[in-house]
């Protein structure tokens, strides 16, 4: 049984995250290795339905404090309910978003304080990611590429400088976790993103292809 196998993918907007996962999924197929992937808020019945209420765009009126709450809930339910299953199982997690996320964003972006963000995720502070990609990219390249999609949530409507505070978080969670934090220059071509990241996990991973 290994539960150090919790790898999580972080970004702000259009990082590229789902792209780099989903060509680590077909790696990992390739090679037979057992996996899970999932995402947050999500992955699960109790925190899809969570996901929902927080990325409504109609829910203009949500204070920051309910959306910080809201996370941590859907987090402890996933955690419990599929990641430290998965883990116990032996299998490797490859997880779209986790607890960094709320420290960027709400914790830093929204001004809840990084602190207060960790005291509403206590429960979940028992698993920790063993890795994190951390897929750096500059604001105005993410909005750049945002514009392109053609389905928008709540988060992605921001303006421009919550983006940037997103992002200026970030780099204050590397500083708080250097051991674990894996930076990974996302301004690159996507393709050399995705070959960046899988090199990474590979290496953590202790894997040669």
């Amino acid at each position: 049984m290994n539960l150090k196998n919790f790898i999580t993918f972080e970004g702000g907007e259009c990082s590229g995250k789902t792209t780099v996962i989903n060509s680590i999924k077909a790696l990992f197929d390739e090679l037979g290795i057992e996996y899970i992937s999932t995402r947050e808020p999500g992955g699960i019945k109790i925190a899809e339905q969570i996901r929902n209420i927080i990325l409504d765009i109609n829910n203009k009126e949500m204070t920051s404090e309910t959306e910080t709450l809201l996370y941590a809930a859907a987090r402890m339910q996933h955690l419990s309910e599929r990641v430290i299953p998965a883990l116990k199982e032996g299998k490797i997690v490859l997880c779209d978003r986790f607890l960094d996320s709320s420290l960027a964003y709400q914790g830093y972006a929204r001004g809840i304080g990084m602190d207060n963000v960790l005291k509403a995720n206590s429960f979940a502070l028992d698993k920790l990611p063993d890795l994190t990609i951390f897929i750096d990219v500059t604001p105005d390249v993410a909005l750049k590429r945002l514009s392109g999609r053609d389905k928008q949530d709540r988060l992605d409507l921001e303006e421009m400088d919550f983006h940037k505070r997103v992002y200026e978080g970030y780099h204050k969670v590397m500083e708080m976790y250097p051991d674990r934090v894996v930076r990974i220059d996302g301004n690159k071509s996507l393709e050399e993103v995705t070959k960046d990241c899988i090199n990474k996990v590979l290496d953590y991973l202790k894997l040669k292809v």
